[in-house]
C-alpha cells in the first residue's frame, strides 16, 4: 500500500510538467513524420516505416530515463526523501514508486508512435501489438539508467546526462538511422555489446512476425535492465544509510 501510495503521488508529479510529458510523446511523432517526409522525396530506401517505426519508438522510451532521473534527483535534493527516510520503506519500495508510473507512460508513447506510423501508412496488423510487448524490457531499461543517473546526480546533471547523452548514444547505437552492418568492425561489435541495438533488433522483429529470433534480444535487454536496476537499488540504499 506505501508504495501505490508513493507511486501516486510520483505520477501527480509528472502530470504537473505537462510541457516534459508533451516533449516526450511529440518529439518522437516529428522525428517519425520528418524521417517519412525525406524518404517519400529519395530514390532509395532509407527510412521504411516496418525499420524505422519500431526504432522511434524504442528512441521515445529514452525519455523515461529523463522523467524519473529527474523526479528521484529533485526528490533526493530536497527535504522530501529525507522526511520518508524515516518511514518503513526501503530502497526497493521506494525505487519501485518511482518505476510503476512510468510503465502506463511507455504504453502511452508505444501506442502514439504506432499509432503515427499507422497513419502514415503502416499495415495495421496484430504484430503491432507484439512490437509494443517486445518494448517493455527496454522501458524498464530506460526507468532503471534514469533511477541510477537520478541516484548519482542532481537534478541538472541528470538533464545532461539522460537529456542529451543518452538519446545520442541510443539513436546512433540503437541503429535508428542506418544499419550497423553498413559501419561495421568495433563499432558494430560494442553496439551489440550493448542492450539499445536489442531493443531496436526486437522490437523490428516483432513486427516482421520473426519469433525465432525475437527472445535472443529480449533476454539481453532484460539482463541489462536487471543489472542496472540492482545496481541502482543498492546505490540508492547506501544514500539512505548515510543520511
Amino acid at each position: 500500500m506505501r508504495v501505490k501510495a508513493f507511486a501516486k503521488r510520483n505520477l501527480k508529479e509528472m502530470l504537473r510538467d505537462p510541457l516534459t510529458m508533451f516533449f516526450g510523446l511529440g518529439f518522437p511523432m516529428v522525428l517519425l513524420l520528418l524521417m517519412n517526409v525525406i524518404q517519400r522525396n529519395v530514390p532509395v530506401h532509407i527510412f521504411e516505416l516496418n525499420t524505422l517505426a519500431p526504432g522511434i519508438a524504442l528512441f521515445g522510451l529514452t525519455f523515461l530515463a529523463l522523467f524519473s532521473g529527474l523526479l528521484l534527483a529533485r526528490d533526493r535534493t530536497s527535504a522530501f526523501l529525507s522526511r520518508l527516510a524515516a518511514s518503513p520503506m526501503t530502497a526497493a519500495d521506494f525505487l519501485l514508486g518511482y518505476l510503476l508510473p512510468m510503465l502506463p507512460v511507455a504504453v502511452g508513447q508505444t501506442a502514439v508512435c504506432l499509432g503515427a506510423a499507422v497513419a502514415l501508412g503502416l499495415p495495421l496488423s496484430w504484430n503491432l501489438l507484439a512490437v509494443a510487448a517486445s518494448l517493455l524490457p527496454s522501458a524498464l531499461l530506460f526507468v532503471a539508467l534514469g533511477l541510477l543517473c537520478g541516484t548519482l546526480f542532481n537534478d541538472k546533471q541528470v538533464g545532461g546526462m539522460c537529456g542529451a547523452i543518452l538519446t545520442n548514444v541510443t539513436a546512433w547505437l540503437a541503429g535508428i538511422w542506418f544499419d550497423l552492418s553498413l559501419v561495421g568492425g568495433p563499432f558494430r561489435t560494442v553496439a551489440y555489446m550493448l542492450p539499445f541495438v536489442h531493443g531496436a533488433d526486437g522490437a523490428k522483429a516483432a513486427l516482421a512476425g520473426e519469433w525465432a529470433v525475437l527472445p535472443e534480444h529480449l533476454m539481453w535487454v532484460s539482463a541489462w535492465a536487471a543489472a542496472v536496476m540492482v545496481l541502482a537499488v543498492w546505490l540508492f540504499r547506501r544514500r539512505l544509510v548515510e543520511r
